[in-house]
């Protein structure tokens, strides 16, 4: 983590230095310029883990949306953990594990009904239908995460 930790450090002080007022729109907006870079991140490997999974091995649009999620699941969680929320929080993560599992379940089945609806019912292209139910659910997740399932009690757990 001390890797990833430095480079975060130097990007952060070449932008403060370079750029001083946009860096402290962006030092406002944190959270939410992460969630969203880590959401692209998460959304990229989720179509294209549905694309893989869809078009070259044939599987059905239920099951590799299905195949998508959970591999996107296990990435996002550490990202989002430790990245976009700093939260380094040991003793809490049975918890934390536990909401997020909660929430990922009700997030795959909504995913799941709202790809069935707009891909079977109202008949949208399913790539473009996973990336509209990844906005909206993202906003939802976004809401979860920063305010319940990562939300840091005191300071002691931040680096940054």
């Amino acid at each position: 983590m001390g890797l990833i930790n430095n480079i975060y450090c130097q990007l952060r002080n070449s932008l403060a230095s370079s750029f001083p007022k946009n860096f402290k729109y962006c030092e406002r907006y944190k959270s939410i310029i992460k969630f969203f870079i880590t959401g692209l991140l998460s959304g990229a490997i989720d179509i294209f883990v549905l694309y893989l999974v869809h078009e070259l091995l044939g599987r059905n649009i239920i099951f590799s949306t299905s195949i998508a999620f959970i591999f996107a699941f296990f990435i996002s969680f550490n990202i989002q953990k430790v990245w976009t929320f700093r939260n380094y929080d040991r003793n809490n993560m049975p918890r934390q594990l536990s909401l997020y599992f909660t929430n990922a379940i009700i997030i795959f089945l909504l995913n799941g009904l709202a790809m069935h609806y707009l891909v079977n019912n109202l008949q949208f292209w399913y790539l473009l239908a996973q990336i509209m139910v990844n906005i909206v659910l993202g906003s939802i997740n976004f809401i979860n995460y920063k305010y319940i399932i990562f939300k840091t009690v005191s300071n002691e757990n931040k680096i940054i």
